[in-house]
C-alpha cells in the first residue's frame, strides 16, 4: 500500500450499522418505492453514481513523529475492535489506540463528538464514526468542515473504488459538496425481502427466490397482490407498516429537505395510503418495529403467521436469528427463511468511517481507513468480515461494502436454508440510492411515522396527519415549511 506499513499492508479490508447498519456488538437501531415499475439496473447505477473529484491527485502524506496515540470515537465497539485487530495484524504499527465510545441513546454521541472536533488538540478524534441516521451532517452538512478527504490521507480513491466495486450509495453519502470522498463504510446495507420458505410453498408451491421475487414485485402493486393471496391462506405479508417504511423512505426520489425547505416526496406521501391498505385488509399484525410484538412475529408468536420482513443482512444476523426461537434448522423458524430481491431498491443503516482533517498522523490514519473501507484483498478486513473469520473461524458472515469481496466469498447461511445471501445482496447494494438523505432524517422520520399511525388508527384524517407533521417540523427544526 504505502507509508510505514507498506511492507505489511497487503492485508485487510472491511464492511458497516450502528445497528443501524451494525455489527453483532451493536445494540442500537437505525431505520429506513412506491413506483409500480422499477428502473433497470443500468439506469439505477447511473442515477446513484456520484460525481467524484477526479482531478485532485493523491497527497503524499507523513506522520508527526511526536504523536504516539490514535484517538478513535464511535457509538459502539465495532470499529474500535476492528482497529485493534489491524494493530494485531501489523506488529510494526507503533501507535497506542485510545477509544471513546458514547452510545447514541438519548442523543448523547453527536454533541460530545462535535465538542471534541471543535476543541481540537491532542485529545481530538483522529478517526470517528457516523451512522446512516446522521452521517450527512459530517460528510455534507453542518459538521462537514472537520472531515478529511480520503485523498488527503494518501488513499488512491479513484483506483480502489473501481477495484473494490464499492456500492454506489455508500460513495454518494460519503462524498462532500466539493466532490471529495470523506467517508465510507465496511458493511453493505442494501435491502432485500426476507421470507418464510414454508409459507411460500403453501401459497405458491415453491420457495425459489427467483419465483418469489416476481410474486412480490417489482413495484408495490404486485406486492399487494401477493399480500391478498397470502391473506387468503391466513398469512400476513409483513409484521407492521415499519417494515415497508424503510423500503419506501430510501427509494424515494427526493429527501426531506431541498434548498432549506421541507419536501414530501410523492413516494413518501404514498406511505400513508400503503400503510392504511395494510391495516384495512389485515395484511399485517400492526406491530411497531423494535418492539416485542415485532420480534415475536419472527418466531410465529403473533396473531397470524408473517411471511416476511424487509431488511439488510444485519437484520438477519443480529435481529431475526436471535428471535427465531431456535439456533439450528428445525428449531422455531430457524432455517425456514430465504431472501429475494425487494420490490424496490433501498438500503437501511450503516456506519461511515471518517478522518479528522486536522489529524497529525495522516499516513497512519489513511492506512487504517483504507484497510477498513477499500481493501478488497483476502487479507483485508472486508474479506474477513464477509466470511466470518475476523476473530477466528465460525464467526458471523455479513455483507460488506465491496462487491469484489462478496463475489469471491461464501455467503451461505444455515438460517437461510443454505442459501448464499451474497447472490441477492450484491445487486441490492448496487440498486440502492444515497441521494435522498438529509442530516435531519432521524428526527423527521419519527414525526412522519407517528402521524401515519395516527391516520391509520383513525385518530386523524389524512390531511390533518400531514398538517400535524408539517407543524412538528416547523416548530422543532430550522427548516422552511410551506
Amino acid at each position: 500500500m504505502k507509508r510505514f506499513t507498506a511492507l505489511l499492508l497487503v492485508c485487510v479490508l472491511l464492511m458497516s450499522m450502528t445497528f443501524m447498519g451494525c455489527g453483532a456488538s451493536e445494540t442500537e437501531t437505525a431505520s429506513t418505492e412506491t413506483e409500480t415499475e422499477t428502473s433497470t439496473e443500468t439506469e439505477t447505477e447511473e442515477e446513484v453514481a456520484p460525481e467524484l473529484n477526479t482531478e485532485t491527485p493523491v497527497a503524499e502524506v507523513t506522520n508527526d513523529p511526536d504523536v504516539k496515540v490514535i484517538n478513535i470515537w464511535s457509538f459502539t465497539d465495532e470499529v474500535p475492535k476492528m482497529i485493534e485487530k489491524y494493530k494485531e495484524l501489523h506488529p510494526d504499527f507503533p501507535y497506542e489506540i485510545k477509544t471513546t465510545i458514547i452510545a447514541t441513546t438519548d442523543g448523547a454521541y453527536q454533541p460530545a463528538l462535535d465538542q471534541a472536533l471543535a476543541g481540537g488538540g491532542a485529545d481530538a478524534p483522529d478517526i470517528f464514526c457516523a451512522e446512516a441516521a446522521f452521517v450527512l451532517k459530517y460528510t455534507k452538512g453542518d459538521a462537514s468542515q472537520y472531515a478529511a478527504s480520503y485523498k488527503d490521507l494518501g488513499i488512491d480513491v479513484d483506483t480502489l473504488l473501481v477495484e473494490s466495486e464499492i456500492a454506489p450509495y455508500t460513495v454518494e453519502i460519503g462524498t462532500n459538496p466539493d466532490g471529495n470522498l470523506v467517508g465510507l463504510g465496511y458493511q453493505a446495507t442494501g435491502g432485500a425481502y426476507i421470507y418464510r420458505r414454508s409459507i411460500a410453498k403453501d401459497v405458491w408451491g415453491t420457495d425459489d427466490p427467483a419465483v418469489i421475487k416476481d410474486k412480490i414485485g417489482p413495484g408495490w402493486d404486485k406486492f399487494y397482490a401477493a399480500a391478498a393471496e397470502l391473506k387468503e391462506k391466513g398469512y400476513g405479508i409483513v409484521s407492521g407498516d415499519g417494515d415497508i417504511w424503510h423500503a419506501i423512505e430510501n427509494s424515494s426520489d427526493k429527501g426531506w429537505i431541498e434548498d432549506g425547505k421541507l419536501v414530501i416526496d410523492p413516494k413518501r406521501e404514498e406511505f400513508l395510503d400503503l400503510s392504511m391498505k395494510l391495516k384495512e385488509n389485515g395484511y399485517h399484525n400492526d406491530t411497531r418495529d423494535w418492539q416485542d410484538a415485532w420480534f415475536a412475529d419472527m418466531k410465529d408468536a403473533g396473531a397470524q403467521k408473517i411471511f416476511g420482513f424487509f431488511g439488510p443482512a444485519w437484520l438477519i444476523n443480529y435481529v431475526m436469528a436471535g428471535n427465531s426461537g431456535g439456533e439450528q434448522p428445525g428449531e422455531g423458524t430457524y432455517g425456514d427463511w430465504a431472501v429475494c430481491e425487494s420490490p424496490v431498491g433501498f438500503f437501511w443503516g450503516g456506519t461511515w468511517v471518517i478522518a479528522n482533517k486536522d489529524t497529525k498522523i495522516k499516513a497512519a490514519v489513511g492506512d487504517i481507513i483504507e484497510w477498513i473501507t477499500l481493501d478488497s484483498s483476502e487479507t483485508g478486513l472486508q474479506y474477513y468480515w464477509a466470511n466470518g473469520t475476523l476473530y477466528g473461524e465460525g464467526g458471523t458472515k455479513d455483507t460488506v461494502a465491496s462487491g469484489t469481496v462478496m463475489k469471491k466469498s461464501d455467503g451461505t447461511l444455515s438460517f437461510l436454508g443454505g442459501q448464499d445471501m451474497f447472490d441477492v445482496f450484491v445487486p441490492a447494494g448496487e440498486s440502492a440510492s444515497g441521494k435522498n438523505q438529509t442530516q435531519y432524517d432521524e428526527t423527521i422520520n419519527t414525526y412522519f411515522r407517528d402521524q401515519v399511525r395516527e391516520y391509520t388508527a383513525g385518530n386523524k384524517s389524512r390531511e390533518d396527519a400531514i398538517a400535524a407533521f408539517k407543524q412538528n417540523v416547523a416548530d422543532n427544526l430550522d427548516v422552511i415549511v410551506e
